[in-house]
């Protein structure tokens, strides 16, 4: 080392001290904030929150079980005093070349068995084929249910001496009380994109969140199941690579305006195998999307809706016979949303369901002739989740957007619709569950600016202890990362409609400095980004907010939990008023005297991807910079179900399929426009960005386009996460 370098060195080292004493001596003096890199989002996991995952509360309402994904473990514990008290089953005590990770697991109803499931194979965004295995807790001993094939939705019985699973679309029925016992094949008609039993076809599971379409009675002598037709639905094709010659998968998929799968709903005796067919009426070009026994073992429950989904009939079915009648009928002059709230009570002569007759989803309890004996919550708030009831007490358990559409809290209330009791205190979004005595809740609670935070509550909402505080994290985000605070604001647009936002300023933010906005977006049907809770994209905004850009996020109309009105206006004309309101926000921030108006740009997926697409050609005079992942760019290439309930029929609505598809805005593109997608995407396919290029190309525009080969919707797996968000955020940094 040169004398030069050593005089250099000697004054970095006596500066670096000056600073190290000037850190002691001034209280004031704060440490450097430490500078978020792309690979602690998705490789590193420097920001990753814990949760308390599998759990199962016990018959006896004192104890619940967790799935302790470290050790493959399911453990037991108590209630009131947080203690573990036994560990159910370990996979380490076992030796067996399938046994890998467990991925769920169930008890049967006297909980002497556990039903494991491990080997996860997907097949679409919810379903999944695995290897199921039944552990005898007290003689401990370990059993591969089938070994024919890997089997989906295996369920015990109610007695717990038999399971059901469905294996190549047919249901199959096993006796585990018997030593050796073979598995009985219930049906035999079942074939690959033709027929299936017992389970769902793709628009079913993606659409009406519909995985188990079949369902033991009470006595378990029979399973009720929907049978599928879909030998008439037109085949998608998605192309596959990574061999020397690219391989086809080809899957039913309806798309808006095309033929959706027959279906009918059949009821098998487990004994003899005999089946009869429900009779539910009319069913061409109708859906069943729900079907559940009630807890009288010979009176099975079924929905039933209209292709247009704005009628909803409740079907009793008698078991013996196939015949039915209607017990409740809904309709809307748009349509309705289907959710799993229709509860049977025990006591076998009511029942409760939620619904928006009031134009606020709702709890309602009805006799058994379908007769509204009263309303359980009412107000001109949203009821977002219902738990249960408690029929000792007479109580309802639920969550509720009741203070504002931005929280959640937990509440009770009579089942007479009286003496309704704020159960979580803190403002934020918490989330319950309860206990099968709902003695006690576990509340998993968090706010826009702190991590999840796990407690054990009883019911009256008193918190017990933690479970878990992501104390760690919060660290990282208080001390280390210094994350900026996420505001929240509303603005009135020109029409006169009041919007929530949030907003995240950078942490070296200047009054007098304007600086660049970016943008988040979804937007669509019910759906909500400005709430608060602690956002799993957290740490990448505050990644962006470290390199001085605002980020921002509105929810527009047709956005949830503000009511039935505020959201179905956009009902015959998906995007009119999305769009509208997002330029509208972009216009509000314009004004702040801390922004430049001159760059502004928004990124969206999925529904959100379609919003950022349409930012930057209708809106293409606020926006600077698009990024849309997996984007709906043709709302007649989108499925049956979803397009139609918010959107009607193609040839009932064309205007309102075509005047807001992106693809038909090409020519209207400016700006920097960057589109991603996988290319195995079985939701939103790859055609919608490939067709939406033809159209940019064939305009002259210039733009960005990423793929990913093989990936889904999700675009996740390997790197591939680290990649999207790298390239993304280098996108940004390059051209905002």
């Amino acid at each position: 080392m040169n004398i030069k370098s050593l005089k250099t060195l000697r004054s970095l080292i006596f500066a670096s001290s000056l600073l190290m004493i000037i850190a002691v001596l001034m209280p004031g003096y704060i440490s450097a904030q430490e500078e978020i890199q792309v690979e602690d989002l998705y490789q590193k996991g420097t920001f990753r929150q814990n949760g308390v995952y599998g759990l199962v509360s016990m018959k006896d309402g004192l104890h619940y079980t967790n799935l302790n994904m470290a050790r493959n473990a399911i453990i037991q514990y108590n209630y009131e005093t947080g203690e573990k008290t036994e560990t159910l089953f370990n996979a380490s005590d076992f030796k067996n070349e399938l046994f890998d990770w467990i991925l769920d697991y169930e008890f049967s109803g006297d909980e002497s068995k556990i039903l494991i499931s491990v080997q996860y194979e997907p097949i679409y965004r919810h379903s999944f084929k695995a290897e199921y295995f039944i552990y005898n807790i007290e003689a401990k001993t370990l059993t591969q249910l089938s070994e024919n094939g890997k089997q989906q939705l295996a369920s015990f019985s109610p007695d717990g001496k038999k399971i059901a699973f469905v294996r190549e679309n047919n249901i199959y029925v096993k006796d585990i009380t018997l030593e050796n016992s073979d598995e009985k094949q219930l049906t035999s008609d079942g074939e690959w994109n033709k027929i299936i039993n017992g389970a769902p076809d793709w628009v079913y599971e993606e659409e009406f969140s519909y995985s188990k379409a079949y369902d033991w009675s009470a006595d378990s002598k029979n399973i009720a199941f929907l049978k599928t037709d879909e030998s008439n639905v037109k085949m998608f094709t998605m192309t596959t690579y990574g061999e020397l010659y690219p391989e086809h998968y080809e899957y039913k998929y309806p798309k808006a305006g095309e033929e959706n799968s027959k279906v009918s709903l059949h009821i098998v005796d487990v004994n003899s195998g005999n089946t009869i067919e429900a009779n539910l009426g009319d069913l061409d070009d109708k859906y069943i999307p729900r079907l559940k026994f009630t807890n009288d073992a010979s009176v099975l429950a079924a929905a039933k809706m209209n292709r247009l989904q704005n009628k909803y009939e409740l079907f009793f079915v008698d078991v013996k016979t196939g015949n039915s009648n209607v017990v409740l009928t809904l309709t809307d002059e748009k349509y309705i949303e289907i959710n799993d709230d229709l509860t049977f009570l025990d006591d076998n002569k009511h029942f409760v369901l939620s619904h928006e007759d009031s134009g606020y989803r709702h709890l309602y309890l009805y006799d058994m002739n379908g007769k509204q004996v009263n309303m359980i919550t009412s107000g001109d708030w949203e009821m977002t989740s219902f738990y249960g009831v408690d029929e000792i007490n007479k109580l309802a358990y639920f969550q509720a957007a009741k203070v504002s559409p931005l929280n959640r809290e937990i509440y009770s209330a009579s089942l007479n619709g009286s003496d309704i009791k704020l159960l979580t205190e803190r403002a934020g979004t918490s989330g319950a569950s309860f206990s099968n005595s709902f003695k006690y809740f576990i509340n998993d609670f968090s706010d826009a600016n702190t991590p999840p935070f796990i407690t054990l509550n009883d019911n009256t909402g008193k918190q017990i202890r933690e479970l878990e505080a992501n104390s760690s994290l919060v660290k990282k985000v208080s001390e280390t990362y210094k994350f900026s605070q996420k505001e929240f604001f509303t603005f009135t647009t020109e029409d006169g409609v009041e919007l929530n936002g949030w907003m995240l300023k950078p942490a070296k933010f200047k009054k007098g400095k304007k600086h660049p906005v970016f943008m988040y977006v979804y937007g669509g049907p019910g759906s909500q980004t400005v709430t608060n809770s602690w956002d799993r994209d957290m740490a990448w905004w505050q990644l962006l907010a470290q390199q001085g850009y605002i980020i921002v996020s509105v929810d527009n109309r047709g956005t949830g939990a503000r009511g039935k009105e505020f959201r179905q206006i956009t009902y015959e004309q998906l995007g009119k008023y999305e769009i509208i309101d997002q330029i509208e926000a972009a216009k509000y921030l314009s004004n702040l005297k801390y922004v430049d108006a001159e760059r502004i740009g928004i990124f969206g997926w999925s529904y959100g991807g379609y919003m950022s697409s349409l930012c930057l050609t209708i809106g293409a005079k606020w926006f600077k910079l698009g990024i849309a992942v997996a984007p709906v760019t043709n709302w007649r290439y989108y499925d049956s179900i979803y397009t139609e309930r918010y959107n009607g029929l193609p040839h009932d609505n064309e205007s309102g399929y075509d005047d807001n598809s992106p693809i038909n805005h090409a020519k209207e593109m400016n700006g920097k426009f960057l589109m991603i997608h996988g290319t195995s995407d079985d939701n939103v396919h790859f055609q919608n960005s490939v067709d939406f290029i033809t159209k940019l190309v064939d305009a002259n525009v210039e733009f960005e386009t990423m793929y990913y080969p093989n990936k889904d919707h999700g675009i996740y797996g390997g790197n591939t996460r680290n990649h999207l968000y790298k390239k993304m955020t280098k996108y940004i940094l390059n051209n905002l």
